[in-house]
């Protein structure tokens, strides 16, 4: 059986990759030319970006002028001090992340500052263009950014309750796992990983893969009018990677139903939300019939 951890949109081991992403941000070490995951694109290119300038490659080996590109941003990124650094997204490993970035062409070339694209291009350039161009951008928003931390200066220690939630999912204890993440939320309540981590656990627990033996989409099929049933293939389909049908799903409950029915499937479909960036397009359409449905 596929390992219910790491299916489709339910992935508890990228939090562990998350977090070693954020140290290094948060650390003094710096990558001048580093491939984007998802693990790292909130740290090392938005978050980061707040820090210096980020430039963003999205490009692909099939394209001459891509890696072209990529091989001139190479060599800039070399001994640049720490003036900036260069993220290459590989639109044909990783699409999800491009098309998040509103990507339509390849090559793309964005300019990030404090979060936000400040400039962009799509095709290739001469190298001496390029330069010029990474230099008046650097030049334009360096000084307006927080700069690198100092030198020695410590970074934030990762919460050991961490890894003790990591043991507790390892035996299947989801509950102890659960309060170790309600514990770190009372501190942090605006931690958005530990509450995607949090809500991952909710669903597994509930569904319970393992020990499943009817298929929750084929049962819901079968029973229409069976909320319950409703809720569970919602979350089937979002361990499997699915979560456009899962949104849907909750919406036509909220829609077709009323009273306790239709409270059951606003707070499930808000609780499916923490899985996923608040930024995705697919959480923002869900959330624009969400506010429909309720007035």
């Amino acid at each position: 059986m596929t390992n219910p951890y790491s299916a489709g949109a339910v992935d508890l081991g990228r939090l562990q990759a998350q977090t070693e992403a954020r140290e290094k941000m948060n650390s003094s070490q710096v990558e001048a030319f580093f491939t984007v995951t998802e693990e790292n694109l909130e740290s090392q290119v938005l978050q980061r970006s707040t820090q210096i300038p980020v430039i963003v490659q999205v490009g692909s080996a099939r394209s001459e002028d891509s890696e072209s590109l990529k091989a001139t941003f190479q060599q800039l990124a070399k001994n640049n001090n720490n003036a900036f650094v260069v993220g290459y997204v590989d639109a044909d490993s990783t699409p999800q992340i491009a098309q998040a970035l509103g990507v339509r062409g390849i090559p793309t070339v964005l300019a990030i500052a404090a979060g936000r694209p400040v400039t962009s291009f799509e095709g290739g350039q001469p190298a001496d263009a390029l330069t010029q161009w990474v230099n008046t951008f650097v030049q334009q928003v360096g000084s307006q950014l927080e700069g690198l931390p100092q030198q020695g200066e410590p970074a934030e220690a990762e919460d050991p309750r961490l890894d003790a939630a990591t043991a507790a999912l390892n035996v299947g204890d989801f509950d102890a796992a659960t309060k170790l993440y309600d514990e770190i939320l009372a501190e942090d309540p605006g931690n958005a990983e530990i509450k995607q981590a949090k809500a991952t656990v909710a669903v597994i627990k509930r569904l319970d893969p393992q020990n499943r033996e009817t298929d929750a989409i084929e049962e819901a099929a079968a029973h229409p009018d069976d909320v319950e049933k409703q809720l569970d293939a919602a979350d089937a389909e979002i361990v499997a990677g699915a979560p456009e049908k899962a949104f849907d799903r909750l919406l036509t409950i909220m829609e077709q139903t009323a009273g306790a029915d239709k409270e059951t499937a606003k707070q499930r479909l808000l609780e499916l939300f923490n899985l996923f960036d608040a930024a995705d397009p697919r959480v923002a359409q869900a959330r624009t019939r969400l506010a429909s449905s309720l007035f």
